[in-house]
């Protein structure tokens, strides 16, 4: 079973509900960033995030991804949200990169995605400090993205 957090929709001219104000076409919702191994996936991921309103950032690895978020953090620029791939061949993967965020803003809301569904990240993700968890063979279609970050916010 896996439990994900709601992300504003797009509906037409308006994108849902943030902190109740309605947002038009071409406004951004908020920052999200994006780490995974794989090109294709960031670049897809990307796409269908910024269709949907949102402004994106990605990282191949864990330790591009906190450098990131550190340097928007400390910006006052904070990512609403972050998508963390589970598994990074000889990279700092998943459940390290958000448990680095956590020491970083206690309050980030990460969500892990994998292909191994049978993971105990993706099973108990709240144990590792995940706001949710994705099947990365579904995380980036735009109508699970869309209903997936609304909690996030």
């Amino acid at each position: 079973m896996f439990h994900v957090a709601l992300l504003p929709q797009f509906n037409g001219n308006e994108i849902g509900d943030v902190k109740g104000q309605g947002m038009k076409k071409g406004q951004i919702i908020g920052k999200i960033l994006v780490m995974d191994d794989d090109e294709m996936i960031r670049f897809i991921a990307k796409q269908t995030l910024l269709k949907i309103g949102y402004d994106v950032e990605c990282s191949a690895d864990g330790a591009g991804a906190i450098e990131a978020y550190r340097k928007a953090y400390e910006a006052g620029e904070p990512f609403m949200a972050v998508f963390l791939d589970l598994n990074i061949p000889g990279g700092m993967g998943g459940k390290e990169t958000m448990k680095q965020l956590l020491t970083i803003d206690p309050h980030a809301k990460g969500f892990v995605t994998s292909g191994d569904s049978s993971d105990p990240a993706m099973i108990h993700f709240k144990d590792f400090g995940f706001s949710g968890a994705f099947e990365k063979r579904s995380v980036y279609l735009e109508a699970e993205l869309a209903s997936a970050l609304k909690a996030a916010e």
